[in-house]
């Protein structure tokens, strides 16, 4: 093969040197001109050197194959025409050029020499000399091209020179000379330098080529409307741009530029651009709306600003704007002046844009005239502002899921979708909340892309790409395998907004097309559960009333609405609709709905990951951690779409929470769905605090850093299946590259290094092949191969990278714990300030730093009871909100504080955290107290429940005199028994003795026959319940779920402090023949106390068997964990 190339090369210069393998007895030739004579006679000598055997088989062949290339391939040229792009057709073939005959010449034919001479396409296919008549042979003859040829001699044809044809036949062609024209420069795309572009260069359009005529046809295939005026641009510099060399000649009834007559200039200066300004589409904008997606509708036109007035304005029009403006969908078109006249200017016109166009461009406008706008006829548009996101092959509401990343739409694969992501993008679309996405096939079809992102929603966001977008490592889909959704449309006219979910919050309907409030001074659990229901949110929790920051403004929908509860939906109430607000009616309604229950994990760094709550009630708690393991934790892992669980965190591992804990002694199976539906206690009955709350470690926590250098440079490694592992490097991309760096806060720039001096890792290599794009912020969002521990080949694909960047060192946030001192109780970081003395003021507590006050939602004299008491100010007088003492600074620390009046401190109530959106301080809330202390009795019983606020939670003065009355009544009958007793005594020694023998008897046959009892019963609680049991001494009433009571009992030694769950040490051997018959006989009360407890509660627990072994394991010495509780000795 060396001889046979040599050979080919060296006769393409005519200095052979043969291969000795191949030719022997053949000295060198001498060079000569590169003539074609010289090559055919060259050629021929060597073909008489083969045939005397001196020259090998395989050179001559490929010798007479570079005869060909030698003498030159086939050329084709316009001749005779304007410039390069318009003539006679001709071919060059043999070397000679000649003409191309068909009396059948078609505009296919054309397209393939316009094509094959890069001169954009055919205008014209000519025919009889157009162009003169040519010379020379005819080498084609009736071609039948299709038009897609690359060749013209590549169509279908008669062969070379088969036909002698009179040269009066000779085909011509008109080509456009350019592939495309613009304007550029402008202020619009409609108007701008006339541009067009030639084979891949833009030529710039001289302003002496053009007319008026000439303007009008650019503006009309631009489909910017008609030409308004032409002018001179800037000077020309740029003596290195390319300039159009040919003056165009229009009728201005031409479709299309290239169809213009040109004449050819072979001058190359030109003095100024052309400027073309066209009237159709010069811009859009939304005009006096709330955000950048709603407005009045404007167009620019002849540079003025003015109203769109459009007789034919509809949904349709508004979601083609809205689409193409990047602002999601249409949700309304409001009625009247909702956006205001703007600046007088109007425009008349009408919008439609073409099926699949991309950009406004595809959206003209031919404006009619600059008249007055009648009434209700401005455009006008409310849109979702949620781009990138539609439903095919179903309808409006129905379909499948597809999204855009870019400019391009693929399907979402269905492996990361869920019911939440899938209400979210019902909402975007304007299409209600999602009824079902197990579709089947039923709008699945065909082939396309498949993005695999994987959204994870809390339900509450605007948009899907407000959800949390993971998509590195997901798995591949196939095309069927794509997202489904069915919502349940445009017709829904009811919403919970404002709570947690899509089943909590401020209740408004849709009239007219617009969301208005609901507004009633009798709402009641009747009327939510009809919401409910009709939302597909299950049943009603609760009926209530917002508090003054949180209620609603403008239109109002509904008033008075009176239901009977088994009602389908609330319009089939009885109501009353007003657009204002009635007099004495200023209360908007809110209803909390089952299906509201949520599941989240707080205070990880990243998600998966934390400390576990759940909103229920309205209320966000926590869960207790006795008894919590993995079969626990797999389940709240699988209900976030996170995998598995790694590890069941207990002993606030993720912090302590605050208010609410809502489960205690959860015992899941794990093949539950939901926590809540697993075995636990009822809800918000527990023996715990925030101390033990519980967390869980999921599988898909992801996290990244680059080691074995610095937080900066290093070997990049990525945590994931609670295992740390490398990434290979094989089609990673510096852009991949600086997207890591910017996910580590490490700068905007970064290298892959090559000399791997950041070491080998160890463990799994989890990714391979990422791609990140510049749309990526996050390493997260990049595409790559699926998770698999042994991605790479060898060590020497794993990924070193080095930023250019530093990390900024910010020291973490410190906090004084107390305002004073290293040390203070909960009295110290409480203040009442404004007021004449220390015991009436604006109330602020002491919290990470600061002083900051509560908000008076929902505060009332319990809440001040509490206040005063750990003030040691006495009772309260009067519980005042508004600001009464002045409005505070600083953070608003809490919102809706929920005392029963009976804590000891404000710490120990129920409690919402204020996030600063719902409170100002102008409800501030304040105390005004007795200032007299008052010695009070810790309570033995909690207090019922606070109720909702339709029922009374105070206690009336005729129940303290039942009471007051009730003990007296049991006084007197104590001193009649006792002195019953006494005279029996005096009257028979002997029936004196036989009774108390009875009596003390009976006691001790209860006794035993109850720590039986207890005994038996406990074998279904938690070790650490039992523990629990025995020793403790009863928390405050946040700490018990309604309906408790607690015997309270002292313990010898040293009294529990703060309230906590504190656990006596048993006695060690030393002492225990002291106190082991006291030990015995306090936990049997405290056994008695605590069962009592429990049956009061109605807990009925019912645990699984497979669980027992694992119960018993625990409560091994070997197995207890001393962080649970802290110890404390008994004193002696």
């Amino acid at each position: 093969m060396f001889c046979a190339f040599t050979l080919l090369c060296q006769v393409r210069s005519n200095h052979f040197a043969y291969c000795s393998a191949c030719i022997t007895n053949v000295g060198p030739i001498e060079n000569q001109d590169n003539s074609d004579d010289d090559i055919r006679s060259t050629v021929i000598f060597h073909i008489r050197m083969a045939t005397k055997g001196l020259l090998c088989t395989p050179v001559l062949w490929l010798l007479l194959l570079s005869i060909q290339v030698s003498l030159g391939a086939d050329e084709l040229r316009l001749s005779n025409g304007t410039g390069p792009c318009s003539g006679r057709v001709e071919v060059k073939h043999e070397e000679q050029w000649g003409t191309v005959c068909d009396g059948d010449w078609t505009i296919e034919d054309a397209e393939v020499v316009c094509k094959q001479l890069q001169c954009g396409s055919a205008v014209k296919a000519l025919n009889r000399a157009p162009f003169g008549e040519g010379s020379g042979p005819t080498w084609l003859y009736r071609l039948d091209c299709r038009g897609d040829e690359s060749a013209l001699w590549n169509c279908s044809h008669s062969g070379w020179g088969a036909f002698n044809c009179p040269h009066y036949f000779d085909t011509g062609v008109i080509c456009s000379g350019f592939s495309e024209l613009q304007l550029t420069g402008g202020d619009t795309a409609c108007s701008g330098h006339l541009k067009v572009k030639q084979k891949e260069t833009w030529a710039m359009v001289c302003f002496s080529h053009i007319d008026f005529k000439t303007a009008s046809v650019v503006c009309n295939e631009l489909e910017c409307g008609q030409a308004v005026d032409i002018f001179r641009g800037t000077h020309f510099e740029d003596r290195h741009e390319l300039i159009w060399q040919e003056e165009f000649h229009c009728e201005g009834n031409e479709t299309h530029l290239a169809h213009c007559s040109r004449t050819l200039h072979h001058r190359q200066s030109c003095s100024h651009y052309a400027t073309v300004v066209c009237s159709g589409y010069g811009g859009y904008r939304l005009a006096n709306g709330s955000t950048t997606c709603s407005g009045r509708v404007e167009l620019l036109h002849g540079g003025t600003w003015g109203t769109l007035c459009d007789y034919l304005w509809d949904l349709p029009a508004a979601n083609d704007l809205c689409q193409q403006m990047d602002c999601g969908v249409a949700l309304l078109i409001p009625d009247g002046q909702y956006f205001g006249k703007g600046n007088e200017s109007v425009w008349n016109g009408t919008f439609s844009c073409k099926k699949n166009i991309s950009g406004l461009r595809g959206c003209p406008v031919s404006v009619l005239g600059h008249d007055e706008c009648p009434t209700g006829k401005d455009a006008r548009v409310v849109c979702s502002g949620c781009p990138g996101g539609r439903l095919v092959n179903g309808s409006t509401c129905s379909g499948r899921v597809e999204i855009r990343h870019g400019d391009t739409w693929g399907r979402l694969c269905r492996s990361h979708w869920n019911l939440q992501a899938a209400n979210v993008f019902c909402h975007q679309l304007n299409c209600g909340y999602a009824k079902s996405i197990q579709t089947g096939d039923r709008f699945v079809d065909g082939n396309g892309l498949v993005w695999r992102d994987a959204f994870h929603c809390a339900g509450t966001e605007s948009c899907l790409w407000d959800c949390a977008q993971v998509t590195l490592g997901n798995p591949t889909c196939s095309a069927r395998e794509a997202a489904t959704v069915i919502c349940s449309g445009l017709a829904e006219s009811l919403r919970l907004s404002g709570g947690e979910s899509r089943c909590d919050g401020r209740l408004e309907v849709s009239l007219h097309g617009l969301w208005s409030r609901v507004l009633d001074d009798d709402w009641d659990i009747k009327d939510a559960h009809v919401v409910c229901r009709q939302l597909q949110c299950g049943i009603a929790e609760k009926a209530y009333y917002l508090p003054r920051s949180q209620r609603g403004i403008g239109l109002v929908g509904l008033r008075s609405v009176q239901c009977a509860g088994n009602e389908t939906q609330l319009m089939l109430c009885k109501t009353s609709q007003s657009q204002t607000v009635p007099t004495g009616v200023a209360e908007d309604v809110g209803v909390i709905c089952s299906g509201s229950k949520q599941i989240r994990l707080v205070n990880g760094t990243k998600r998966c990951a934390g400390r576990v709550e759940i909103y229920h009630d309205g209320i966000w708690g926590t869960i207790c951690d006795d008894n919590w393991d993995l079969s626990d934790a797999n389940v709240v892992c699988k209900q976030l779409g996170c995998g598995h669980a790694i590890k069941a965190f207990a002993s606030a591992h993720y912090g302590e929470g605050s208010g609410q804990i809502w489960l205690d002694d959860v015992n899941c199976t794990g093949a539950e769905s939901d926590l809540w539906t697993c075995v636990s206690r009822p809800w918000g009955h527990h023996n715990c605090r925030h101390k033990e709350d519980a967390g869980v470690l999921c599988s898909e926590f992801l996290a990244l850093r680059l080691v074995n250098g610095n937080d900066c440079a290093g070997r990049l490694e990525v945590f994931y299946n609670g295992t740390w592992g490398s990434v290979c490097s094989n089609r990673m991309s510096q852009l991949t590259a600086i997207t890591v760096c910017k996910h580590l806060n490490c700068g905007n720039g970064g290298e892959i290094e090559k000399d791997f001096k950041y070491g080998r890792g160890f463990g799994p290599t989890w990714l391979d092949h990422i791609e990140c794009t510049e749309q990526h912020s996050s390493l997260w969002q990049c595409q790559s191969d699926p998770w698999d521990p042994q991605s790479c080949d060898n060590r020497a694909e794993e990924t070193h990278i080095s930023c250019t960047g530093r990390k900024e060192t910010i020291p973490p946030a410190t906090f004084a714990e107390c305002p004073n001192s290293t040390s203070c109780s909960d009295r110290e970081k409480l203040r009442v300030i404004g007021g004449e003395d220390g015991c009436s003021g604006r109330v602020e507590i002491w919290h990470q730093g600061f002083w900051g006050t509560i908000c008076d939602d929902s505060w009332d004299t319990a809440d001040a009871n509490v206040v005063c008491r750990q003030l040691g100010c006495g009772s309260a007088v009067s519980a005042l909100s508004e600001a009464a003492f002045g409005e505070g600074t600083g953070p608003i620390w809490l919102e809706k504080v929920h005392c029963e009046g009976t804590e000891s401190s404000l710490w120990d109530c129920p409690t919402k955290p204020s996030l600063g959106k719902n409170c100002d301080h102008k409800e501030d809330a304040a105390v005004n107290c007795s200032g007299i202390t008052e010695t009070t009795v810790s309570p033995t019983k909690a207090d019922p429940p606070r109720r909702p606020a339709t029922e009374s939670t105070r206690i009336s003065v005729p129940v303290i005199l039942c009471i007051i009355l009730g003990a007296l009544l049991c006084l007197v009958l104590a001193i009649l028994a006792g002195q019953i007793r006494s005279a029996r005594q005096r009257g028979s020694p002997t029936s004196y003795d036989t009774f108390s023998e009875v009596v003390y008897e009976e006691i001790d046959y209860n006794l035993m026959r109850d720590k039986q009892g207890v005994t038996g019963l406990s074998d279904f609680y938690s070790e650490s319940s039992k523990t629990k049991a025995q020793f403790y001494s009863g928390d405050s009433d946040e700490d018990n779920g309604p309906g408790t009571t607690q015997e309270v009992s002292s313990l010898p030694g040293n009294a529990l402090e703060d309230g906590y769950d504190d656990v006596t040490e048993a006695p060690g051997p030393k002492d225990a023949s002291l106190s082991g018959q006291n030990n015995q006989e306090n936990i049997g009360i405290l056994e008695e106390s605590d069962r009592n407890k429990d049956s009061q509660t109605d807990w009925s627990p019912n645990v699984s068997g497979n669980r027992t072994s694992e119960a018993e394991t625990r409560s091994s010495p070997a197995f207890e964990d001393t962080r649970y509780d802290d110890v404390e000795e008994l004193g002696h």
